[in-house]
């Protein structure tokens, strides 16, 4: 089987701007601020649409419900979410301060968990990241800053470069500062509680709402100081969560990947380019399917860094 290249859904947001055009190549809307683009997504309010191939035109909820054995496996339930949601993230202002529920109250607020990984492609100088608190900052003292409007007084905020990524779990306190140009994959969620906005209006001019009472109870108030995988060129899992398993694999010029059927995976190709044995080429930005009954070999004809996303389910 085919591996599987999907359309692009672009979301405007108000953090957002047109890296995505410049960066990697995309055709982006016209005089809007794109900060977000879905390349891999099987929910009901937003579904992925196969580009090309003979299954082009389904969407990716047509395709599972159809070729699910194939794409996912034998023992894979036809109603069954695609688990993983791959985006890219342009973000030309800092995101709001927000936290994802964790399944242990998730249900009882009415979301979804979420946990994510970041991975940053470029970034301008000086660029960073907030994850979790502080050490020793407490739920009052916490709220306290919120009433002060100081809660950067209470974040763990750190600088990054390109190469670099950090697991973001459920429950963990986070933002995106301006400059990055991230590769987001997640859960198959979008709840977001926010807690903070820096004071910004949204595209309405409005202030955006927030979700104070959401992300007290979803914080893990034990989170402190995380630190992100730094770059390397070598190849290393940068993330172990029970809903992924990430791996970073650096291709030298000549050299290449292969993948044996048995297990759907996700392949996303983060500098250079990487062609398959039929033509298809994998380019920087390219997030594909690589289907459970496929057999692949990719070779890279320029030095090139790809991640592979597996054992999902």
């Amino acid at each position: 089987m085919e591996f599987i290249r999907l359309k692009p859904l672009y979301q405007e947001r108000v953090w957002g701007g047109r890296v995505l055009e410049t960066a990697l190549g995309r055709k982006l809307p016209q005089d809007k601020l794109i900060g977000e683009s879905w390349d891999i997504v099987d929910r009901p309010e937003a579904q992925s649409v196969v580009s090309g191939g003979l299954s082009g035109g389904r969407t990716l909820r047509e395709l599972i419900e159809t070729r699910g054995a194939e794409v996912m496996g034998p023992d894979w339930p036809r109603e069954r979410a695609f688990p993983i949601l791959v985006k890219w993230l342009d973000c030309r202002e800092r995101l709001s301060l927000q936290v994802h529920p964790p399944k242990s109250v998730a249900e009882e607020l009415k979301g979804e968990p979420k946990t994510e990984n970041w991975f940053i492609a470029a970034c301008e100088p000086g660029s960073h990241l907030i994850v979790g608190l502080k050490r020793g900052v407490t739920r009052e003292r916490f709220e306290r800053a919120l009433g002060e409007l100081t809660l950067e007084t209470c974040t763990h905020r750190f600088p990054v470069k390109a190469g670099d990524s950090i697991l973001v779990r459920s429950g963990q306190l986070h933002a995106i500062d301006g400059g990055n140009l991230i590769l987001e994959i997640q859960q198959n969620s979008d709840t977001t509680y926010r807690v903070y906005d820096w004071g910004r209006m949204g595209l309405d001019g409005k202030p955006r709402a927030m979700h104070v009472e959401q992300s007290l109870k979803s914080i893990k108030w034990d989170d402190f100081e995380p630190e992100p995988v730094r770059e390397r060129r070598e190849a290393a899992v940068i993330a172990a969560a029970d809903e992924f398993r990430i791996r970073r694999e650096p291709v030298e010029a000549g050299g290449g990947l292969s993948f044996e059927p048995g297990k759907a995976r996700i392949l996303s190709v983060v500098e250079g380019a990487l062609r398959s044995e039929d033509g298809g080429v994998v380019g920087r930005g390219d997030n594909v399917i690589l289907p459970f009954a496929g057999r692949f070999r990719f070779a890279a004809e320029e030095p090139s860094l790809a991640l592979v996303t597996e054992d999902f389910g």
